[in-house]
């Protein structure tokens, strides 16, 4: 098996349209995470502690590993969800936006998380979204090992793929610990990234309008 390509979120979605009720229409997005395993997560934390000069036998160690491995498991499997959509019947076509969406993921290059807030917006066309499932986006793309760039650009372009509206915006505002807990150790800085499709990227004054509402001020 080919190894996955260092950054890629390792997230195989398996996805099952389900009948059409009164309009509405659901895509159910499974996860499909494979090659996790538990005990080999937990040698991995004991050498690690070996490696760092603990004593992985001391009391108040003894249940560290099989509580890190589980913690990391958590943090990056994404939960299965419903990708509720509803006919725009009354032809809205102003822009939709969740603000302040929190969000949490881990660094890619330190395995240190970096967290904050995410604003998606999207101008409706044919079909709207449950306003819920802008949040699940998020966190589908976040529980994973990631770049702030990355993450806010996939959940652009799969919204976009998925929804098919005139245009999406999404911007993302987050603390990176291994910034402000090592290294240059800035406590309390913020990397803002934004990602834009369709309308939001071409017409000037509706991304204007776009980071207007977000108050970014890009």
């Amino acid at each position: 098996m080919r190894p996955q390509a260092a950054g890629a979120v390792n997230v195989d979605l398996t996805e099952d349209v389900l009948p059409e009720r009164g309009g509405a229409r659901a895509l159910h997005v499974v996860h499909g995470r494979q090659g996790y395993d538990p005990d080999a997560a937990e040698r991995a934390v004991t050498d690690l502690l070996i490696a760092m000069g603990k004593n992985p036998s001391d009391p108040h160690l003894a249940d560290t590993p099989r509580r890190v491995a589980a913690s990391y498991a958590e943090l990056l499997t994404p939960r299965e969800f419903n990708l509720t959509t509803f006919p725009n019947d009354e032809g809205y076509d102003e822009l939709v936006l969740a603000k302040r969406i929190p969000v949490q993921s881990l660094c890619e290059h330190h395995m240190l998380p970096f967290h904050g807030i995410a604003h998606v917006g999207y101008l409706p066309d044919q079909r709207i979204l449950g306003l819920s499932k802008l949040a699940r986006v998020v966190e589908l793309f976040a529980r994973d090992l990631q770049v702030q760039e990355r993450l806010t650009k996939q959940v652009a372009d799969w919204l976009q793929e998925k929804l098919a509206p005139k245009g999406v915006g999404v911007v993302i505002e987050a603390e990176h610990l291994c910034m402000s807990l090592r290294g240059v150790q800035a406590g309390g800085s913020r990397t803002v990234t934004s990602a834009l499709q369709g309308s939001l990227r071409d017409d000037p004054q509706t991304r204007q309008e776009f980071f207007a509402l977000t108050n970014t001020g890009l």
